[in-house]
């Protein structure tokens, strides 16, 4: 049986009741993991109340930070100071010079385009090449679609069509989200599989981008955070004396 997640939950942190709600009902339309943002500087304690009312719900809580750096220098200053802090790192590119440096960077998990500006999504064949080396996926929210209207939305499905085309073509992996910074924009996964038929992404495609492929990614990440974790396939095991 597949386990869904929506790693792009953005409730209001700083309520808990919007938090509670909005995981309640994601857990009602059966996402069992979910990735909040949160911001660099954020309080252990409100993790923990973050997590207490995940775990209180049955959902697990996946740490995430959304980075959003203007230059590629900035980007790498943020990623050394936060890879060890967060389960998940998104970058939303806004210009190519990042675009580049995000795509051949193993520490970034997700790559992120601007939704309202065609000409700021920088997900090329050079991109996707990039990308396919490092592991990093191309994370595509769902909200927009159920917010835009008329020509803009029209815009963003032929950016997604291209783009799915490129994720194919490269074998870069593709993380569907929902996005929603509200109830009223949650749908189920089997709803935005359906959703994400309008720019050509399959239906087998949509569901492994709501399960495997962000498992996959969290689990490889979960694996790194551990304390003995040393490089891919190396633990530090400790020689216990009886």
């Amino acid at each position: 049986m597949r386990k869904f997640v929506d790693l792009h939950l953005r409730p209001q942190i700083n309520d808990l009741g919007h938090v509670e709600k909005m995981v309640e009902i994601s857990f009602s339309l059966g996402y069992r993991s979910l990735g909040i943002p949160l911001p660099y500087n954020i309080k252990e304690e409100k993790i923990r109340q973050l997590r207490t009312i995940c775990e209180n719900v049955g959902v697990d809580l996946v740490t995430r930070v959304d980075l959003v750096p203007k230059t590629s220098g900035e980007l790498l200053r943020n990623l050394r100071r936060l890879r060890r802090k967060f389960e998940i790192i998104s970058v939303t590119c806004h210009s190519k010079s990042v675009a580049r440096q995000a795509a051949k960077d193993r520490r970034v998990d997700l790559l992120a385009f601007s939704t309202g500006f065609p000409c700021r999504r920088f997900f090329d064949n050079a991109e996707a090449e990039l990308a396919s080396k490092t592991g990093s996926a191309l994370e595509i929210d769902m909200a927009p679609l159920l917010l835009l209207t008329g020509f803009p939305r029209i815009r963003f499905l032929s950016s997604l069509r291209k783009e799915v085309v490129l994720a194919e073509r490269s074998n870069v992996p593709i993380v569907v989200s929902s996005g929603a910074t509200d109830v009223s924009l949650l749908r189920g996964p089997y709803d935005y599989g359906a959703l994400a038929t309008l720019f050509d992404l399959s239906l087998s495609l949509a569901w492994h981008g709501f399960s495997e492929n962000p498992l996959s990614i969290l689990e490889k990440n979960r694996k790194k955070l551990s304390p003995g974790y040393v490089a891919p396939g190396l633990f530090v095991v400790r020689d216990v004396k009886h």
